[in-house]
């Protein structure tokens, strides 16, 4: 495959300062960084052509030779090729387009000052009430606790850490490896003390010197009005806690709703399949049907109301989720009515007197007006 013009590659004209050049590679390292693409094939290349790029133009020198004589120009060079390069190297070289590195992922200042704990998973079933109205789960947890016989520090009886031998307390080795640019520096966190800087003299007889424990602890979960099935939320800081009183992870709350034996939802909407007798479509009339809330309401019925009618009660429905929009949905009532399969012998007498009724018969154009009503609501 043909290589890109380098310009190209970072998306600036000739022209560009070196500010403009470290401003576009940075916007693009970000996007196709590895740790936001884990997996990716092809993000993994975009990157690396970015690399490319950026080693060649923020060099006066190899920028002043790609220009005048394009890729031919920089053999000899020690231009970037890549291939002998590791992820590592990358960031090593360009750690100054990301102010020391910050992404956590690869080269530059990976360690942290503190521990971070793991996320739990937690999965809860709720009714279409709770949905509407909002509710608060308790669940008991078993999870990484903080260890009680240390308070955390993972010391044995309050003995405290040291300054680690190996990096005197910078959390960071300094290691030299040969490249094809030459010997080359690279940091990478102390293997001795993991990036903390210190080391514990006596390790706590309860947790090994990690400084948690397993429990169990009850969490109370507050869920929101109007969340929806699949849907998921974080509740900070309640997941696993963090090694030597590090950083708590979180709980990521999946919604899983139980199916509802009168309302079908329809996002913030609700659907209500009403049956009317013959008589109540014919000659209309008052009937009253259920809401979310566990109330009633009356609605009106008009004479020769036909099967497919859509009535629609306006902010009868869901409350919109926090952050996701606002209002309530609209409570639908789809009619339809119930013929009765048998009838009494004064009920088929009462028919056959209105079975040769023309009103009762119908026109072409009702027939037509029943079908499309039909016909949208399944569509």
């Amino acid at each position: 495959m043909a290589k890109r013009d380098y310009y190209e590659v970072l998306g600036i004209d000739k022209n560009a300062s070196e500010d403009d050049i470290k401003k576009a590679y940075r916007k693009i390292a970000i996007k196709y960084h590895p740790d936001r693409n884990p997996g990716n094939k092809e993000a993994e290349e975009k990157f690396k052509e970015a690399a490319e790029a950026y080693d060649v133009l923020h060099d006066p020198q190899k920028r002043q030779q790609y220009d005048q004589f394009g890729f031919e120009g920089l053999q000899g060079m020690g231009g970037f090729s890549g291939g002998g390069f590791s992820m590592d190297d990358i960031f090593s070289m360009f750690g100054s387009v990301f102010g020391g590195g910050g992404f956590g992922g690869f080269g530059g200042s990976r360690q942290s000052a503190r521990h971070q704990g793991s996320d739990l998973r937690l999965k809860v079933r709720l009714s279409l009430q709770e949905v509407a109205a909002g509710c608060t789960k308790k669940f008991k947890v078993r999870k990484d606790i903080t260890c009680p016989h240390c308070h955390g520090s993972g010391a044995e009886g309050g003995s405290g850490s040291e300054t680690c031998p190996t990096c005197h307390g910078s959390g960071v080795e300094v290691r030299t490896k040969q490249t094809m640019f030459g010997m080359m520096q690279t940091q990478a966190p102390c293997r001795t003390c993991g990036g903390e800087g210190s080391v514990i003299k006596n390790r706590c007889t309860e947790c090994g010197g990690s400084g948690v424990v397993k429990g169990e602890e009850v969490v109370e979960i507050n869920i929101p009005k109007g969340v929806g099935d699949g849907m998921v939320f974080t509740v900070s800081c309640k997941g696993n806690a963090g090694r030597r009183n590090g950083i708590p992870g979180d709980i990521q709350v999946y919604i899983e709703e139980e199916e509802n034996d009168t309302f079908i939802r329809d996002g913030q909407d609700l659907i209500y399949n009403l049956l009317l007798d013959f008589p109540t479509a014919t000659l209309g009339g008052d009937v009253r049907i259920p809401t979310i809330e566990g109330t009633k309401v009356k609605i009106k019925i008009e004479p020769g109301t036909q099967p497919g009618k859509t009535l629609r009660l306006r902010g009868k429905g869901l409350p919109a989720v926090q952050g996701y929009g606002s209002g309530y949905g609209d409570l639908v009532v789809n009619v339809s009515v119930y013929v009765p399969k048998t009838l009494s012998r004064e009920e088929r007498e009462t028919m056959e007197r209105l079975k040769d009724s023309d009103n009762f018969k119908g026109d072409a154009k009702t027939k037509e007006t029943i079908f499309q009503k039909f016909r949208n609501y399944f569509n």
